[in-house]
């Protein structure tokens, strides 16, 4: 056997070195952004929008052009000799202590100071309840327009429907549609009586609006809608009613925070074209948190519209009036929540689903993996949060009498750095107002609620139930099948509850189906909020009486004693387990770990249909494959042998016997293959890899009850195999060389090589 190892690990670090001298110097400073020009628009129909502010409406340079910025971008169009209409897609009063902490009235004031038109319903107008939202509607200056909102008792719509703004002689028609997600993403119970159509009603909603308003004489014809485009929302989105709705010239969109480039990529991913137009219907968004203001001008001798974004980059002008207004108000907030109260040693991630986000409490950015924020896995925000809930619920109700918690990410709003925190920085995570809750569900109950949530995982979801005293495992590769739809809501139970997830622990003990959990929660999912319609059904939930925020501000100045210790937060807790594991490859059988790995690494894959087939055979040409895949599948230089020509695993084989791990010039048929073969395939490899022979002494395989049926050809192939680890004896001490292994075996024996294998191959 080869012995280079420690050879090849010094000949990779020399290469590694000597790449490194030719990595090109980065600029040290990034091309700086230009100022944004206002275009030629004289005699143009200028339509500015934003959606999604929550409470973005500092004005923040290079990050959120502000309320400011956006009343000094409607002065600067109207100066230019457009005239311009600004439009907003909802939800502009929860977010951001700034807006919140006054349930909304901030921010109706200042778009009002903004000089906006017109605004639709966001799901987030409606977290302080309808009556709060018909007060906000009374100081706005501009209508809020919503055709799909309607009283159960008279089916008339809350707000007005529609409305024509004449620009120029020219008139836009304006209607608005709000998500029917509002049932279940706001709270219900503070909206009683209100109903919003989905699907083909919302559809039938949305033409008659058309219909009315090109009678009322309109030239062009906007949907101002707070649909979005988010996987959950299929059926919702702002692309169904675009495809099933004939007439609509532009749709302003918001609910799901995309910008337009990304509507196009849904676009362009579900076959309707690649470009922001379905169905003769143009559809914009501008993202969230003003991050960006989009542009839409109307040319009147062609009828064209042409869609822009404004960056917060590129944008810095303010209104002088506005930002006095905003600044004002900011800084009363901050005096009144804003004094240090803890610090954080780590950065708690409180994004959507990973990548960059920008921090509350120190504005600096924060960089997390992608696929990994509060709607698509476990956090250490979430971890955090949901031991505040558990502690702060187990203080009133007594230790010992609450279980486990559960808490949604989408009520998750915010990311945390490194640094000092305020009330202000907790109020901003769970700016909504709920509620701690507990509510008593059945451990069959519980598996229901985690699978609901789960439903679209890995996609993002803001049910996805970040956990306190729970673990359990998703397994993404098989389907969320829907059961029943949950009353009042545009979520699907489970089928099968237990299908794709697994429940190991409640509370420190093992899961079971029939015990009664108490279940720390909030308000909104006790109530069966998001796709926690189990909840609604069990009923009977109780109010701790504490709002989040001040449950986080409580767990952390009292049990945490004001530090949020790297130690205990730094990492997630590993409450959550996500797999894309096969139908047949279960959580809790001895191959689990194996089947992973070997899948995790392209080693091997599945039999088709879903499955992993553990106990399916192994053949000859298998092994050669899998080898030939570990090395990238190099060019083959040679095609030496002569009877593969034509089969799935030609370039394997030839790759073999070019690199001396296969002998002959014929492969012969592909049969299945033994122990003893495998083993000295194996060693084979791991000598052309310079992975050395394991120290041992040679004689213990000799205690093995069945040593002598070694094929003496394979003999120095198992030996290596056995003291490497990579083959042992059963359980009776037989190393059974003559039998053939199946495919859980071949994964177990995989997982044991990779340990050897240099680092960049077995990680």
């Amino acid at each position: 056997m080869k012995k280079n190892a420690s050879k090849l690990l010094s000949l990779l670090l020399s290469l590694a070195m000597i790449c490194a001298l030719f990595v090109p110097a980065m600029a040290a400073d990034e091309e700086a952004v230009k100022p944004y020009e206002i275009p030629d628009v004289k005699g143009k129909i200028v339509i500015l929008h934003t959606n999604d502010t929550h409470g973005a409406d500092k004005s923040v340079e290079g990050s959120s052009i502000g309320m400011a910025g956006v009343a000094q971008l409607k002065k600067d169009f109207e100066a230019a000799g457009a005239k311009v209409l600004l439009l907003s897609a909802g939800d502009s009063i929860m977010g951001k202590p700034l807006v919140s902490a006054d349930q909304g009235k901030s921010a109706i004031e200042f778009m009002n100071a903004a000089g906006y038109d017109a605004m639709t319903v966001g799901n987030h107008e409606l977290d302080f309840g309808i009556e709060n939202l018909k007060e906000l509607a009374k100081l706005a200056k501009f209508p809020i327009l919503c055709a799909d909102m309607t009283t159960e008792s008279d089916n008339k719509t809350v707000f007005d429907a529609n409305k024509i703004f004449n620009l120029d002689g020219v008139k836009i028609g304006v209607f608005g549609l709000a998500t029917p997600e509002t049932r279940t993403k706001a709270d219900a119970s503070k909206m009683p009586g209100i109903v919003f159509p989905e699907k083909e009603e919302l559809y039938a909603v949305a033409q008659a609006q058309v219909d009315e308003l090109k009678a009322a004489g309109a030239d062009v014809i906007v949907c101002l809608g707070h649909l979005g485009i988010a996987d959950e929302s299929v059926g919702n989105q702002s692309i169904d009613v675009a495809k099933n709705v004939n007439g609509i010239d532009l749709f302003i969109d918001g609910h799901s925070h995309s910008t337009t480039a990304e509507v196009t990529a849904a676009i362009s991913k579900a076959g309707l074209g690649d470009t922001n137009v379905v169905n003769g219907t143009k559809i914009v968004s501008t993202g969230t948190a003003l991050a960006n203001v989009g542009l839409v001008i109307y040319d009147k001798a062609d009828k064209s519209l042409n869609d822009s974004l404004i960056t917060a980059a590129s944008y810095t002008k303010t209104d002088s009036a506005v930002a006095k207004l905003v600044n004002g108000r900011d800084d009363a907030v901050v005096a009144a929540y804003g004094e240090k109260i803890a610090e954080t040693e780590a950065d708690l991630n409180g994004s959507r689903s990973g990548g960059t986000v920008t921090a509350t409490n120190t504005k600096t950015e924060v960089v997390f993996p992608d696929g990994k924020g509060n709607r698509t896995a476990e956090t250490n925000l979430g971890d955090f949060a949901a031991d505040a809930i558990l502690w702060q619920a187990a203080k009133t109700l007594g230790e010992g009498n609450v279980d486990a918690a559960i808490t949604n990410g989408g009520g998750i709003r915010e990311t945390l750095a490194k640094g000092n925190i305020s009330k202000l920085d907790l109020l901003a995570v769970f700016p909504f107002g709920n509620t701690v809750a507990t509510i008593d569900v059945t451990g069959a109950q519980l598996l229901e609620a985690l699978e609901a949530a789960t439903c679209s995982t890995p996609d993002a979801i803001g049910a996805f139930p970040q956990v306190s005293g729970i673990e359990f495992t998703i397994n993404t590769a098989v389907p969320y099948v829907n059961g029943e739809q949950y009353p009042g809501s545009t979520y699907y139970a489970p089928k099968n509850p237990g299908s794709r997830v697994t429940i190991a622990t409640v509370g420190g003990e093992a899961w079971d189906a029939e015990k009664v959990y108490t279940i720390a929660t909030n308000d909104f999912t006790a109530k069966g909020g998001d796709t926690f319609g189990v909840f609604k059904a069990v009923g009977g939930w109780k109010d701790v009486g504490v709002a989040l925020e001040n449950a986080l501000i409580n767990y952390t100045t009292e049990v945490l004693d004001g530090k949020i210790s790297a130690e205990k937060y730094g990492e997630t807790a590993g409450r959550i387990t996500i797999n894309n594991l096969p139908l047949d490859i279960k959580n809790n059988i001895w191959y689990f770990d194996a089947v992973s790995y070997v899948l995790d690494q392209g080693m091997m894959s599945g039999t088709g249909h879903g499955y992993f087939t553990p106990t399916g055979d192994v053949t000859r040409a298998t092994v050669y494959q899998i080898l030939y895949n570990l090395e990238d599948k190099p060019e083959i230089a040679s095609k030496s042998v002569t009877d593969v020509d034509g089969k799935w695993y030609a370039d394997a084989i030839n790759w073999a016997a070019s690199e001396k791990l296969f002998d002959g010039t014929t492969f012969g048929s592909d049969a299945v293959i033994t122990r003893a073969e495998l083993a000295q395939i194996i060693a084979d490899y791991a000598a052309f890899k310079g992975i050395e022979d394991p120290d041992a002494a040679g004689m213990a395989m000799k205690e093995a009850s069945d040593y002598e049926a070694i094929p003496a050809q394979y003999l120095e192939g198992m030996s290596f195999c056995y003291y490497a680890g990579i083959m042992t004896g059963d359980q009776a001490g037989r190393l059974n060389p003559t039998n053939s292994l199946v495919r859980a075996e071949l994964a177990q024996v995989l997982l044991n090589f990779g340990k050897l294998l240099p680092a960049e191959k077995a990680a």
